[in-house]
């Protein structure tokens, strides 16, 4: 039980960094850096902290067989360049509350996934907290404000979502098998080699280390230089949260994994109005409440797949 505790709080932790890294993520991009620059950079760096901790610790650990091959890249590309990626693309043409709703449906294929292919039982109570859990973010995200639609936002969305189930199925798979400190190095090193052959480094905007950011909200009226921010985003925003979230996946299955980081909207709907000042309305406070519910239902269920 105190096992299952502890795997949980790693998920919501990783939910609340993954959250945090919205603000200073954003402040980078506005400051004229793409997002796909900044996931480059997030990513490379992320790897870079892990190999040398991985190779320093036991260097052995990073061996792995040439079967691991295939999926180890899939797994690479897929779910961290891709889910990274396609989100970004979402949401330059959806509302952003509508691309996160379609990201965070990935329980949803997941349990599917479980069910009618793997043929594994899935509990009553876990379906109900799914739809529950799935009702909640409709209310946070507000998803009646946004509802024009683009096709090509709406399939890179989708995609996103299936990118994300991947990341959180075959995820499971690797940390119980080489834990989470090696997962990450090899996951972040295959996702980092992969930008640099598609965004060549010599192309990098390397001024953003150099530039003075000015911050917005409640501290608004301040700096903070680039190399800062992006320093958080790589190691508060990339490195902390994948290593809390892959630790938590040891203990728990990836359909409660994946419904627990439901959290991420809210936790962003709430810093946002913190650091941001936005709105949090009456509706999202209640949204948040159900996606809570939800996911203390599903989470119950855990023992049944």
């Amino acid at each position: 039980m105190l096992k299952n505790i502890r795997h949980e709080a790693f998920l919501i932790g990783g939910s609340l960094f993954f959250a945090l890294n919205s603000v200073p993520a954003k402040l980078v991009m506005e400051s004229g850096i793409s997002p796909f620059r900044l996931t480059q950079i997030r990513i490379t760096g992320a790897f870079l902290l892990m190999f040398l901790y991985v190779f320093i610790r036991n260097r052995q650990s990073l061996r792995i067989a040439k079967s691991e091959i295939p999926m180890l890249i899939a797994f690479g590309v897929i779910g961290f360049a891709v889910v990274n990626g396609l989100y970004f693309s979402a949401i330059e043409r959806l509302n952003v509350s509508i691309a996160l709703i379609i990201e965070f449906s990935a329980p949803i294929w997941i349990v599917l996934w479980m069910r009618f292919i793997k043929k594994r039982n899935v509990s009553n109570l876990m379906w109900s907290g799914l739809s529950i859990g799935f009702t909640g973010l409709l209310l946070v995200g507000q998803v009646w404000r946004g509802l024009t639609l683009d096709g090509v936002g709406l399939i890179f969305a989708f995609v996103d979502a299936f990118a994300l189930a991947f990341y959180f199925v075959v995820g499971e798979r690797f940390v119980k098998a080489k834990g989470s400190e090696v997962t990450m190095a090899l996951g972040f090193g295959v996702s980092a080699g992969f930008f640099a052959i598609v965004m060549p480094w010599w192309s990098f905007p390397f001024e953003v280390f150099s530039k003075s950011i000015e911050l917005t909200g409640r501290f608004s009226g301040n700096s903070l230089p680039g190399w800062l921010l992006v320093l958080w985003v790589i190691v508060g925003g990339t490195a902390v949260p994948y290593f809390l979230v892959l630790t938590g996946l040891k203990g728990l299955s990836a359909a409660t994994s994946s419904v627990i980081g439901m959290l991420e909207p809210v936790f962003g709907g709430v810093l946002a109005w913190f650091f941001l000042f936005e709105k949090l309305t009456v509706m999202q406070f209640i949204g948040s409440c159900v996606v809570l519910i939800g996911i203390y239902l599903a989470d119950r269920a855990r023992t049944s797949i």
